[in-house]
């Protein structure tokens, strides 16, 4: 009997916190896994730094390739290399304050990068399977809550503003070449892997430094702002999910419960048993410039089509992420008990 060949995907972004629980997922079901990263180093400084050390995998179902996504070369040099029969685009600039900060270079990664990739898959024809990470960004100041797939795009952000193009030309490729291509339209994800530039990392991490002896104070900006916040691994299990079903399309994946920033806050602390009250300070200047309404998603759609449903609770995530970063901590700093 003849032995058949593994799934190939290609992953960009491979060493962020969703690719790396992509990759996880993915080598778990018996795939051959490329990714594209930014340099050689870099699957050494990530989550994935286990898996690049170990010659039973790295080299063997785990490989890297290495290149910009403003590159249009690149991109066709990798597919024509890979073969891919799935991409999962995940690659681009992910943090929406910065985005002011540097507007054009956002609209480039996020927008023009995916207009690459399409293109760069056209040349493949049907035997390509495309995931592009949109984002509940792109819903902004949105004119009716919960959001659905249906909700119009009101971006508040360079970044919601690169995604809603992003996921707009997807569906004009998807309805004028027939490519399959789904829009996983994701709201805030999180995990012990999520960058120490975003809210919630730097929210866990100082808490736990605080329990360690190591920092006095949490500063936040607007402790009111609300967001419908989920595990990475549920979400990335979706991505997966989408490009197993026989038709392409969009879908919102999200918890449907939103928090809020002080209830992240208060869930922290009390994982190490302080008092919140004691350590947070707020100040202004940290606030959004354009503060986005209420995002909160509904799940009913990819729950019904697909049967997809987030496992991991809200405290759940909190404790993971405060554990996380107490022994992280506490392991570059063994002079002090926990």
């Amino acid at each position: 009997m003849p032995i058949c060949a593994p799934p190939i995907a290609l992953i960009t972004g491979i060493t962020g916190q969703d690719g790396s629980y992509l990759t996880e997922l993915l080598l778990a079901k018996g795939y051959e896994v490329h990714g594209l990263a930014w340099r050689p180093g870099d699957p050494e400084a990530s989550p994935l730094k286990e898996l690049a050390r170990n010659p039973r995998i790295h080299g063997k179902r785990l490989f890297f390739h290495y290149g910009d996504l403003a590159d249009g070369q690149t991109l066709r040099r990798v597919f024509h290399e890979v073969t891919p029969g799935e991409v999962y685009h995940l690659g681009g600039q992910s943090h929406v304050g910065k985005s002011f900060q540097i507007p054009e270079s956002t609209c480039e990664e996020v927008g023009m990068a995916s207009l690459r990739l399409l293109e760069s898959s056209r040349a493949l024809g049907d035997q390509v399977k495309i995931y592009l990470a949109s984002t509940a960004e792109v819903f902004g100041d949105a004119a009716e809550t919960p959001q659905t797939e249906e909700t119009k795009f009101r971006p508040t952000s360079p970044y919601g503003c690169a995604k809603a193009f992003m996921t707009q030309i997807a569906r004009v490729y998807r309805e004028s070449y027939g490519i399959f291509v789904c829009n996983g339209i994701l709201y805030n994800h999180e995990s012990p892997r999520r960058g120490q530039a975003f809210v919630t990392r730097k929210i866990s991490r100082t808490v736990a430094a605080i329990k360690l002896g190591l920092e006095n104070k949490l500063i936040l900006g607007n402790t009111k702002s609300r967001r419908d916040w989920g595990h990475a691994r549920d979400y990335v299990r979706a991505m997966w999910m989408m490009l197993q079903h026989p038709k392409a399309d969009d879908y919102v994946v999200a918890t449907g419960i939103t928090h809020s920033v002080q209830d992240f806050v208060e869930a922290a602390f009390r994982v190490v048993g302080l008092p919140w009250e004691k350590y947070l300070v707020t100040d202004p200047a940290l606030e959004r410039v354009l503060e986005p309404k209420q995002l909160v998603g509904n799940p009913a759609k990819i729950q019904r089509v697909l049967g997809w449903r987030s496992e991991h609770t809200f405290d759940d995530l909190v404790r993971e992420m405060v554990e996380a970063d107490l022994a992280s901590l506490a392991a570059r700093e063994p002079a002090i008990a926990l």
